[in-house]
């Protein structure tokens, strides 16, 4: 995790800008993502497939959840209104 020194010495952690893109955290805590296949090949999808798309899901697996923590510590924090 790549760090930046302050003038303290106290490290700040960055956020892996393409996770926070990618994951939303709810009121309660769950870390949702997208589902993949959205892009392109989609004529040859059933409408309800296509439907299903549009709603995002729960990361449900440990490891995984333990993997978007770290690479966005501040996703939680910053969900409603993200610094500039």
């Amino acid at each position: 995790m790549p760090r930046k020194s302050t003038k303290t010495g106290k490290q700040k952690l960055k956020t892996h800008k393409s996770t926070a893109k990618r994951f939303k955290v709810t009121g309660t805590g769950k870390i949702m993502r997208t589902k993949g296949g959205k892009s392109h090949l989609r004529r040859r999808k059933s409408a309800r497939v296509k439907d299903d798309f549009d709603n995002m899901i729960e990361v449900s697996h440990n490891s995984d959840i333990k993997k978007v923590r770290r690479l966005a510590p501040y996703l939680r924090k910053y969900k409603a209104n993200p610094p500039a």
